[in-house]
């Protein structure tokens, strides 16, 4: 029996001491050899490539908080002192007298009210006659007083039939014209609306909150904004959808009906891309205006990309010259398969956009755009779900 015993244990048994473990902390133990992920950080070239279509290349450089050579900042400090109050009051002055001319016109008069939607772009009559006149001629004077003294336009003639091949074929001059349902633009800015407004004065979809803004809300309604109404999904109400379709159909219809003006990128981009087009703009089937804009520029780029709005406000009125280059495409009638294929149809337009404005197409969106945004942020730890893309 000890000659066994002798065998089982030749050693003696050696205690380990046994982790301290804190009460309540339930948190599990790391092992030496383990090793904490790193999360992946992309180089300034890396970014800059991965998020093209948002990347700034003007002289203020990513944010507008690039280092600026002496003379630019004397140039800077000068308009800041002699050119931004200027505008500044003048550009006020203007919204405030499209403001009182707006209240005038609606004044003892009560909004069209339908589908949770209030309006008066549907009024007729000499009151709708001077809302448009003197809203096309405020916006095109606040345009000047921002530095756009001269917008070339290029206007195409002529109606395009849609193709399954991607080829347009001009309508003959014949055939009777027929009035587009939407106008369909790509967004690089905030100049974007403003042009818009001096050229067709269209509707906009906005957010509900725009219609309660001193001055800017009562102007919304006079353009007859669709209104984002996020918090409410009663099934009383046809959504923002439905209501922009109807608003299509309306306006293709009768061409005396407000015309409504979409962005189907969903985004601003710095100019020189197209993103993916939302379809929501093509579920109507009616024919639809594309228009391209590009904003040359020298110094600062009037593209809102990846810069806050006050600074990119701010440096926009330190220029002294801003330009707007309009490319107004034909007509775009869909064709049979296009009509019952939104996205099809969607992806044709974006496809005839980027060649006649010689624009990339880019498969990214408004998440990657956040995404830039919160890298350049010095924010590494942003969700993936923001990777996620929008129907």
């Amino acid at each position: 029996m000890e000659s066994e015993l002798k065998i089982l244990s030749p050693k003696p048994v050696e205690l380990q001491p046994e982790p301290v473990i804190s009460v309540g902390d339930d948190r599990p133990l790391l092992q030496p050899e383990q090793k904490i992920a790193q999360p992946n950080i992309l180089t300034t070239e890396e970014l800059e490539k991965k998020y093209a279509a948002f990347v700034r290349h003007d002289v203020y450089g990513r944010m507008g908080r690039g280092e600026l050579p002496w003379t630019e900042k004397i140039v800077l400090s000068l308009s800041l002192v002699l050119l931004v109050p200027f505008r500044v009051v003048a550009g006020m002055a203007i919204l405030v007298i499209y403001y009182v001319i707006c209240r005038l016109c609606t004044a003892f008069l009560a909004p069209n009210k339908e589908d949770g939607q209030e309006d008066y772009a549907h009024m007729g009559g000499w009151r709708r006659a001077v809302i448009m006149q003197s809203g096309r001629f405020c916006t095109r004077s606040m345009l000047f007083v921002f530095g756009f003294y001269r917008i070339s336009v290029r206007t195409m003639g002529d109606q395009l039939d849609g193709q399954l091949n991607h080829e347009m074929v001009r309508r003959d001059q014949k055939d009777v014209f027929e009035w587009p349902g939407a106008i369909v633009s790509n967004h690089v800015s905030y100049i974007d609306i403003l042009y818009h407004m001096s050229s067709s004065f269209p509707s906009f979809v906005a957010k509900r909150s725009v219609a309660k803004l001193p001055l800017v809300g009562l102007i919304s309604k006079c353009l007859g904004c669709v209104y984002v109404q996020r918090e409410l999904k009663s099934s009383d109400f046809k959504g923002v959808s439905g209501i922009v379709n109807d608003r299509i159909r309306e306006a293709h219809r009768n061409e005396f009906a407000p015309k409504i003006m979409l962005f189907p990128e969903g985004t601003t981009t710095n100019g020189g891309y197209l993103l993916p087009f939302k379809s929501g703009a093509f579920l109507a089937k009616a024919p639809v205006r594309p228009v391209i804009l590009r904003y040359p520029y020298q110094r600062l780029s009037p593209a809102w990309d990846s810069i806050s709005g006050a600074r990119h406000l701010i440096l926009l009125l330190c220029q002294f010259v801003n330009y707007i280059e309009v490319t107004e495409l034909p007509v775009y009638h869909p064709s049979e398969q296009e009509k019952e294929d939104p996205k099809l149809y969607a992806e044709n337009v974006r496809k005839l956009m980027a060649h006649e404005g010689n624009l990339i197409l880019s498969d990214i969106g408004l998440a990657e755009k956040r995404t830039y945004h919160a890298a350049l942020n010095g924010n590494i730890s942003m969700p993936t779900v923001l990777h996620q893309k929008d129907d």
